[in-house]
């Protein structure tokens, strides 16, 4: 067995107590952060890179800083702006997991040499009977990560190393802390990393050159309610910030790049048994199949729900869940288990 790891630590408790872990594990650690856009107060900026080096000193190894910027931009700051142009609700967490945390870093990995790369996540790789390699939920399961590494390849899996999959957050705290770890009482990131601020539309406005429209609220006849401030403003289901009352509660329930109209309708609307999702890949088994039964997951804090697959052709499917589920977004992911096993996921297009 290989025994050189590259390990992602974003100045962040959980990938500083990863490489602690895995270097009591008898590995050879070098710790690297990604430099992927150039910011202060975010774990891709300049603030994360300092972090891990202090960590990476204290804990006694090398640490490596790569450049992503470019990568960064073209696989997540590129597909975030289009997603929303298209009046979807994108995930760049997972996007930049597949392309950058993964592909990019992966390559970098091999081309110097190592056998493995390793990340923080709150995730458990594992093989399967069948040779395939696959995640199983995190012991915690309010920390668990395995909705946003569904997209992953085989070959990306099967040399990652996790090893605090198997640990409570607050036990990883308390061994950055016996440590002396910089970062021990560092708060979690809740922000896309890029916009820590959260105002992800003037982040598309002032570094990507986005141009905002207005447009109509409608409700579900097409009437139109009132104006909007323009349709990255809003993704389905939501009820609050919409600028426009109305006597009964309404919610988003649909969203026309083309017209740029939002349709405005009742909570019983935003309800369906039924979904539609591309670019399906299956992990822990060759294939999905018709008649499936799985738990999915339309977004990462869901509790999930029951669903048979209705059908599936090797990257298109359609679920149906045996109870109505709320607020299917597209844009975002659908993201299916076997008991704590992740069978796989896809880009849900309806």
């Amino acid at each position: 067995m290989g025994k050189k790891v590259m390990i992602g630590m974003s100045g962040g408790v959980d990938s500083s107590v990863a490489a602690y872990l895995l270097i009591k594990q008898g590995y050879e650690v070098v710790g690297c952060t990604l430099h992927m856009f150039d910011s202060e107060n975010s774990c891709c900026g300049i603030d994360g890179i300092y972090d891990a080096k202090m960590v990476c000193n204290k804990l006694k190894i090398p640490h490596k800083v790569l450049h992503f910027k470019e990568v960064f931009s073209d696989k997540v700051l590129d597909y975030f702006v289009n997603e929303y142009k298209r009046g979807y609700t994108p995930n760049p967490c997972i996007q930049c997991n597949r392309y950058v945390k993964w592909d990019a870093m992966l390559n970098e990995a091999y081309n110097m040499g190592f056998d493995y790369i390793a990340t923080g996540h709150f995730a458990n790789v594992i093989e399967m009977p069948n040779g395939r390699y696959t995640f199983k939920k995190a012991k915690s399961a309010a920390k668990d990560q395995t909705y946003v590494l569904y997209s992953l390849t085989q070959d990306m899996v099967k040399h990652t190393l996790m090893p605090v999959g198997d640990f409570e957050k607050s036990e990883i705290r308390e061994m950055a802390d016996e440590l002396g770890l910089i970062n021990a009482d560092k708060p979690d990131s809740q922000d896309i990393c890029f916009a820590p601020d959260g105002d992800y539309q003037g982040f598309m406005v002032r570094e990507r050159g986005y141009s905002e429209q207005t447009g109509n609220f409608v409700d579900v006849e097409g009437n139109i309610l009132g104006e909007h401030k323009g349709i990255s403003h809003y993704t389905i289901g939501q009820r609050k910030g919409l600028g426009i009352a109305f006597g009964e509660p309404r919610y988003v329930t649909s969203i026309d790049p083309v017209t740029r109209n939002v349709v405005l309708g009742s909570n019983e609307d935003l309800m369906t048994t039924e979904l539609r999702c591309t670019n399906v890949n299956s992990m822990a088994y060759e294939e999905f199949k018709v008649g499936q039964e799985v738990f999915a997951k339309i977004r990462y804090a869901d509790r999930g729900a029951n669903a048979i697959v209705k059908s599936y052709d090797g990257n298109v499917m359609e679920l149906e869940f045996e109870r109505p589920v709320r607020a299917v977004t597209p844009g975002q992911a659908v993201v299916m288990y076997e008991d704590d096993i992740l069978l796989g996921g896809g880009y849900i297009v309806h």
